[in-house]
Formats: structure tokens, C-alpha cells, sequence
């Protein structure tokens, strides 16, 4: 052919880049040598791996002509009855099975969001730093993004409202308000009750769609700390829910999950289907199962312990060796801690091939978690899946590598 058929692609796509995240992964697993904090990988050694068997076994057995079948696009009704169940105990509001719909992860559930809502140039707002897959996902579809700062106590909601009134005040009304209240990624905050009251207060006055992205509520280490959900404070119905299977069960089943305003249910369920028709049945069944009988629960419980332990270790090592020109947060719960090193010249990305080749540590840098393309002096780092043993002597290396450099 006379012309690349990369001229064929559309300018999205052309502008696409990979992710600092995967691609990290990639070059981490390779030596054996380097603590990671890169990804937010769940520990593998607690899959419940016997349990799903089982249950994955029954469920093929007893309910094969199902579970091995087409199913219909919101998910199969059991898992749908069942999850509803889930979150009211769990999250305190009542959803309706049929205003649940089942999606491939929660990245789809992002993808649903931007290919319903965002038209291109439409404003859309964010934390900052926002969860990266969130930010590539709200950019592709052709957002412009503005992203409000947080601190120990989640989004500022009075800067949010300074940025209502003045997009107002130009002919701007955002799409929607982009949020993870509790155990934030990349940031570990958790938004306050009088910061989440504010901020559905102005969602109501600016007549707003509220996105809550919510993975790790489910483990929380600090039991007075408020985990309310927005959607459990939502008394306009204007807040669309979503959370996923990969933190509380296991990532590979790849299921996740939104609770949208119910009058907006409908359309996403036919965008869905045109999208992947419906999420693997058998996949729905064993979540189903794994629900029913007990192994969700019981098995977050099990991984509150376990996280807690490492999230003690970093906060602990940090606390030990970061120099004082650091800031980092302090997490209720969730996988990361977010730090900023304020040390003039100090360049994270640009680091990064000397921490893994000198210092033999991987983090993530900040500035690609910061819509504005700011915080070149921070990075995020993972408890989730080293020992504690690995995560003190990875927080040491880094600290010589803040220090030195």
C-alpha cells in the first residue's frame, strides 16, 4: 500500500501513549532484584484460590447451561440480586438489581462513562492527582480536564466551588465531577463528611452528575475514619456509583460494576451493548457464588489485616528515613501512599532509570496523575503487594535516592 495504515487511525488514537504503569510492570518483572511500589497489584499469595475453585466447579456443574450461555447486557440476575445485597451491607444505600449494571472491570465502567457523557472539549473535573486510567479515559474521548487539589482530607470542595462560579460566570457547565472520596488513588486521602456534603451541595446547585469510583472503601485500617459513600448521601440521585471485583475477590475475573441515576440507566445498558454485548456469564455466576456464600466477605477481612501490616510498614519506614522536605499521606486504608519531595530540581520521571538500575526500587511518577501536567516532584507508591520486610528496605533505598540525587 502506498500510505501507512497508521494514517488510517483516528487522531485519538494517534495520540494515545502507554501506560507508565504497564510498561513499568514490564521491565520490573524482569529482575528479581528490584522493589517494586509500582503497581496496585493485589498480593497474589491470598487468593482464595481452593474456594474459587470449588465454586467455580459447582457453578459449571449445577448451572452449566447458564453460566456457559449468552446472558442478557445489565448481568445475569443472580449476581445482580446478590451485589445489591453486598453493597447495602457494606456501603449503606440500597440499589435496585435491575439499576445495577455489570460491566468488564472498572475500566470499562470508565469507558461507559466518557463514550456516554463527553462530547469533545467538554470540561470535566478531577482531583489532582486523579487515577491515571480515569484521566486517559476522560482525554480520549476529548475532555479538557481541570483538576482540584486535594489534601489529608480529600478534593478542597472551596476551591471546586471557586471553579463552578468562574467556568459558570465564562459558559461553562462541567459533564460531571470525577471522584474517589475514600482511600483515593494515587493520593491514599479520604474526603471528610463536611467536604462530601459540600461537594454534593454544589453538584445540586450547578445541577451536576457526581462520578464515585470506589475499590477501596472495602479496606479501611482506621475504624473511626468516615468511609460514607457519596451515593449513600445522595438524596437527588445524581451520584452514579461504580467499584470492581479485583481488589476484594481477585483482578483476573474482571468484573466490575455501576449504580447510575436510574434515569439513566437504560441508555447505558443499550451503550454496553454495543460496546461487548455482556461481561463473561461465567465469571457473574462464580462472583455470585463467592457472595452468597460468604467467601467476599470473609475474605476482605483476611486482606484489612494483611494491608494494614504493610501500610504500618511504609508509613513507619517513611517516617524513619524521608528527609523533612517531604510531604506524604497518610492512608485510612486503600493500597498507595502519595508523596511530594520538595527539593528544588527534583525530577521523578527523570529519576526513575536511576532508582531501578543504581537503587534497584520502582515507583510510579506523579506529574502523569496531575491533569494540569504538574507534580514532576511526586510519585505514588504501592503497599498492596511487597512483604513488610521488602517494603522497609525499598523505602530505605528510596530515601538514599531523594537524598543523593
Amino acid at each position: 500500500m502506498g500510505n501507512s495504515l497508521l494514517e488510517l487511525l483516528s487522531p485519538a488514537v494517534k495520540r494515545l501513549r502507554a501506560s507508565e504503569i504497564r510498561e513499568l510492570l514490564k521491565l520490573v518483572r524482569k529482575s528479581k532484584e528490584i522493589i517494586s511500589f509500582a503497581g496496585g497489584i493485589p498480593d497474589p499469595k491470598y487468593f482464595p484460590k481452593e474456594e474459587l475453585a470449588e465454586i467455580a466447579t459447582k457453578v459449571i456443574t449445577e448451572q452449566g447451561e447458564y453460566s456457559l450461555q449468552y446472558s442478557e447486557t445489565k448481568g445475569v440476575p443472580e449476581l445482580r440480586e446478590a451485589l445489591a445485597d453486598f453493597l447495602y451491607r457494606n456501603r449503606g444505600f440500597k440499589a435496585d438489581p435491575e439499576n445495577i449494571i455489570i460491566t468488564s472491570g472498572s475500566q470499562q465502567a470508565l469507558d461507559i462513562v466518557a463514550r456516554a457523557f463527553i462530547c469533545i472539549g467538554d470540561k470535566v473535573i478531577t482531583e489532582s492527582p486523579s487515577y491515571l486510567a480515569a484521566i486517559g479515559a476522560f482525554k480520549l474521548a476529548g475532555a479538557e480536564l481541570v483538576g482540584i487539589k486535594i489534601d489529608e482530607n480529600g478534593m478542597k470542595t472551596f476551591i471546586l466551588e471557586d471553579v463552578l462560579r468562574k467556568l459558570k460566570s465564562e459558559g461553562f457547565k462541567p459533564k460531571f465531577i470525577y471522584t474517589i472520596p475514600v482511600a483515593q488513588n494515587p493520593g491514599g486521602v479520604t474526603m471528610s463528611r463536611d467536604r462530601k456534603k459540600h461537594l454534593l451541595e454544589l453538584a445540586s446547585q450547578y445541577d451536576l452528575l457526581v462520578i464515585e469510583d470506589d475499590p477501596y472503601s472495602y479496606f479501611v485500617f482506621d475504624e473511626k475514619a468516615d468511609i460514607t459513600s457519596l451515593k449513600a448521601l445522595d438524596k437527588e440521585d445524581r451520584v452514579l456509583y461504580m467499584s470492581t471485583i479485583s481488589k476484594i475477590l481477585a483482578p483476573g475475573i474482571r468484573l466490575g460494576w455501576i449504580v447510575p441515576p436510574e434515569e439513566l440507566t437504560r441508555r447505558l445498558e443499550l451503550l454496553k451493548q454495543y460496546v461487548d454485548l455482556h461481561s463473561p456469564t461465567l465469571n457473574q455466576y462464580i462472583f455470585a457464588e463467592a457472595i452468597k456464600t460468604g467467601l467476599v466477605d470473609r475474605h476482605v477481612k483476611k486482606l484489612k489485616n494483611v494491608y494494614k501490616v504493610k501500610r504500618d510498614a511504609m508509613v513507619s519506614a517513611m517516617e524513619e528515613y524521608f528527609p523533612e522536605y517531604t510531604w506524604y499521606s497518610r492512608p485510612i486504608g486503600g493500597f498507595f501512599v502519595f508523596t511530594y519531595i520538595y527539593k528544588q530540581g527534583f525530577d521523578a520521571k527523570s529519576y526513575l532509570t536511576v532508582a531501578i538500575e543504581k537503587y534497584k526500587v520502582a515507583y510510579v511518577p506523579g506529574q502523569g496523575f496531575h491533569p494540569d501536567g504538574t507534580g514532576e516532584n511526586s510519585m505514588r507508591l504501592s503497599f498492596s503487594y511487597p512483604s513488610p520486610e521488602t517494603i522497609r528496605e525499598g523505602i530505605k533505598r528510596l530515601s538514599q535516592l531523594i537524598k543523593e540525587l
